[in-house]
């Protein structure tokens, strides 16, 4: 099992891994342009947009600790229930739409090992349209107590990398961090067949918190 699983105090926030690419050149930006503007005004009107734009970004890949939820399976994602599938070999599909204003770390439903994850290329359609099942996604196959999970990772239309954290192979904990997704995306989570949602569509969950089954 991985060092990062969920048993952390609830409230402690930190920053998402593998932000810095996309963080640190906007926060150096903010910081030089407000301090040139302490020498020519003219520079308040870079330095204004920048902090702000800083700012969302530190509120946007936000990594809040999470005690587990004690349903059965876990939500792997903040956000809306957007739909909920039959799926023609039994499944059913929770699809889960995260809006830029939602935490976009992702967590393991349940405890398990990571049997795949695999990289599909794809297009990047706004990930409430129904097309955007055809986006950049990461598919993840999950070996548990309840058998194989399937969930998937889609990215959105501003969103141009998925980020797992860990790889075929590894040990992960229910509610542990697996992945990033930045920007607005979705997760498609597979329930197994038999197993009735606890959730419905409009309905907000939280990742590693909410219930998605009545076990």
């Amino acid at each position: 099992m991985s060092h990062d699983s969920a048993s952390h105090q609830p409230g402690r926030v930190r920053l998402a891994r593998g932000v810095s690419p996309w963080l640190l050149p906007t926060v150096a930006a903010a910081a030089v342009t407000s301090l040139l503007s302490r020498r020519d005004r003219r520079w308040a009107l870079a330095a204004a947009p920048l902090t702000a734009l800083a700012g969302g970004m530190l509120w946007f890949f936000r990594d809040p600790e999470r005690t587990p939820g004690p349903a059965r399976i876990l939500s792997p994602a903040d956000g809306v229930v957007q739909s909920i599938d039959p799926w023609p070999d039994g499944r059913t599909r929770v699809a889960i739409f995260m809006s830029p204003l939602d935490v976009h770390v992702n967590r393991a439903p349940l405890a398990a090992t990571v049997t795949s994850v695999e990289h599909v290329a794809g297009g990047f359609v706004p990930a409430f349209n129904k097309d955007s099942d055809k986006n950049e996604r990461v598919v993840w196959h999950l070996d548990t107590a309840l058998g194989d999970i399937e969930l998937v990772q889609i990215a959105g239309a501003v969103a141009r990398r998925i980020m797992p954290y860990v790889t075929a192979g590894a040990k992960v904990a229910r509610a542990e961090r697996i992945g990033l997704i930045r920007f607005g995306s979705r997760v498609d989570l597979y329930l197994p067949e038999g197993i009735t949602p606890a959730v419905s569509v409009g309905q907000r969950t939280v990742a590693g918190v909410t219930g998605l089954d009545h076990g």
